[in-house]
């Protein structure tokens, strides 16, 4: 690893020596204002920076597909899986309508090349129905150990979402602040463990990372020369990423907020009404564009429904009477009833089923061994500071103290490339800390990343001569990639050292933070080590059963729930001596599928071993023979 960095390190010295003309004053202190790239219209790269781009997305690439095969199918990824089967067999897409269509078709393409079994027998549709866990759990019995290979050829059509994404920093990066910036934003992508963790995944959580940074720049570089092309490029993007994920309906509403600003503080001599004008009707372009990709990815099914005939779900779409079983729309009665919603029904409704989702959650919220039923409106502050690599916020720290000190020298236009840099990232962190009906997952913020990392490269011009500050620069980056590189391939349990890693971080945070059900695998391989360990009982976070992966085990008794006349009926037994393997959701009492706190003593208990970081192995010996009430 300190070779490869040594040599990055090198290439980025040599870029910025033969580039002096562009930045002759790189280097001379923490806070100085460098050339800024964004106003040429082009930018030429030399040899050794597309060789250095290409090696790190080439090593990215590597990373994510062999920790593809390495972990079990997460929570959620069989329900992905048999969505993006559905779109493509049934041209429907009622199934996991909480997310657009685009990431489950990718990944489920290559999928039709091979004889896949599938069982939809538990499809139904209703108001607020989502059938498609039990389907993905049928999916993964239907098909058996083959499920893995299965899992692993639709995860691997994934992994051009992340390369594309790293691009983008490094584009946007070497565009604003230089070619060593843009390298620097692509390291922190490449390895970053929040990155490597969900861009090995089916689900959309990285599409919807890749391609919002993808928009965005596309966005930027329109507003900095507007023209019809670069106005239906940007427009097109924003409709491939808005089949991602709904987080980027927010675009639809600051993108004509950022334009406003950016023409006011970029004020010229053609300042007239015509070039208010035709840039107007140039986003406006963007924004129907938009409308009719989302539309043609879902094949324009349901397209203009009339407002009044929805069924929602959700209290917000319901109204006051929403509880009544004539009531589910609160338009039904109004005088937008008859309005046509431009937009697919599935798509509509997958809104109002996630909104109901954060409204009022089933499962409780947990945060430093707190269970409570809503979430925490600092929970991911909180969980950014131990989730994100020490190393990185040592950057971070940087990069603001660079920016106070070259925003004394800026003129203004350094200012508005920062803030159309920074305002999506900020609005989506904002609107999902607002979102309080649960707090569970860090992922929800994870498009805010690429935003960030192209941000903190503008500590990169200390690479023009050797000095303490590039000292320090490039050991916070090194901590950076060796913490999450320490960890890999399991990225998602990641945690800080801050926390003491990802043994110390389940006291913090749970569910898919640590322990998302992606470890049987290695479970598996433990057992296959270890032939002496049976019979082993086992606690799984997980919807399908581990038998169908080959796993051979006994379930482990969970104690009974108290009934409605509160007379305790829990069944009092013993854990007998043996081998037993818990999920950490469960170590930590999460109540999924299981009473709250049902396995929690197992906290009382050493474990002997582990696989990954998200299973915890105890042996119990008959003096060591814990009760469970």
């Amino acid at each position: 690893m300190c070779l490869g960095a040594d040599w990055q390190i090198h290439a980025i010295r040599t870029i910025l020596q033969n580039d002096s003309g562009r930045q002759s004053t790189v280097g001379e202190s923490l806070g100085e204002s460098e050339t800024c790239l964004a106003t040429k219209s082009s930018v030429a790269y030399p040899r050794p920076v597309w060789v250095a781009v290409i090696v790190l997305l080439i090593v990215q690439a590597g990373l994510l597909a062999y920790a593809a095969t390495r972990h079990s199918p997460t929570l959620n990824e069989p329900g992905h899986l048999v969505a993006g089967m559905s779109h493509w067999q049934f041209g429907q897409f009622e199934l996991y309508r909480v997310n657009p269509p685009l990431s489950h078709m990718v990944a489920a393409l290559p999928l039709l090349a091979t004889d896949v079994k599938t069982d939809w027998n538990d499809f139904y549709d209703a108001p607020g129905a989502r059938p498609v866990f039990n389907i993905g759990e049928d999916f993964v019995a239907a098909n058996g150990e083959r499920s893995i290979w299965l899992f692993t050829l639709a995860r691997w059509a994934g992994i051009p979402f992340s390369l594309l994404g790293g691009y983008f920093c490094f584009r946007w990066g070497s565009e604003l602040y230089g070619n060593a910036a843009g390298l620097l934003a692509l390291v922190l992508w490449c390895f970053s463990p929040n990155i490597l963790a969900h861009a090995e995944l089916v689900t959309p959580d990285m599409a919807a990372t890749s391609l919002g940074i993808t928009v965005s720049y596309a966005f930027w570089r329109w507003l900095k020369s507007p023209t019809w092309w670069g106005a239906v490029v940007a427009g097109l993007l924003l409709g491939l990423a808005e089949l991602t994920k709904f987080t980027w309906v927010i675009l639809f509403g600051l993108w004509p907020l950022l334009w406003v600003f950016w023409q006011l503080t970029h004020r010229r001599s053609d300042n007239s009404r015509q070039r208010w004008l035709s840039q107007g009707l140039q986003l406006m372009l963007q924004l129907v564009l938009a409308v009719n990709m989302i539309n043609l990815g879902y094949g324009f099914e349901g397209t203009f429904t009339k407002l009044g005939d929805f069924k929602f779900v959700s209290k917000v779409l319901q109204g006051a009477h929403g509880n009544t079983s004539d009531s589910m729309n609160r338009f039904a009665d109004s005088q937008w009833k008859n309005v046509p919603v431009p937009f697919p029904k599935d798509y509509v409704l997958g809104m109002d089923v996630q909104k109901r989702d954060f409204e009022d959650f089933a499962s409780p919220s947990y945060l430093r061994g707190t269970f409570q039923q809503r979430g925490w409106w600092y929970y991911y502050v909180y969980a950014a500071a131990i989730k994100i690599p020490l190393g990185t916020w040592a950057l971070i720290v940087l990069a603001l103290v660079n920016s106070i000190l070259a925003r004394r020298r800026d003129d203004g236009s350094r200012f508005a490339d920062t803030f159309v840099l920074l305002a999506p990232a900020v609005v989506v962190f904002v609107l999902v800390s607002s979102q309080t009906g649960f707090s569970h997952h860090f992922r929800y913020v994870l498009p805010c990343f690429p935003f960030l990392f192209v941000w903190i490269s503008q500590v990169a011009h200390v690479f023009g001569r050797w000095s303490w500050k590039s000292g320090l620069v490039a050991a916070a980056l090194l901590w950076s990639v060796g913490s999450s590189l320490w960890t890999y391939p399991h990225n998602l349990s990641y945690f800080n050292e801050l926390v003491g890693g990802p043994m110390g971080g389940p006291a913090h945070l749970i569910n898919s933070n640590v322990d998302w059900g992606q470890d049987l695998l290695h479970l598996k391989s433990w057992l296959k080590s270890h032939p002496d360990a049976k019979p082993m009982h086992l606690a799984y976070y997980g919807y399908y059963d581990p038998a169908d992966l080959g796993l051979e085990y006994t379930a482990i008794p969970k104690k009974r729930p108290v009934d409605d006349n509160k007379q305790s009926s829990s069944e009092q037994f013993a854990l007998k001596p043996g081998w037993y393997a818990v999920s950490v959701n469960y170590v930590r009492g999460y109540p999924w599928r299981a009473p709250q706190g049902a396995y929690a003593d197992f906290q009382n208990i050493t474990p002997i071993a582990k696989a990954g970081y998200s299973i915890y192995i105890y042996k119990i010996d008959g003096d060591d023979t814990h009760a469970v009430e």
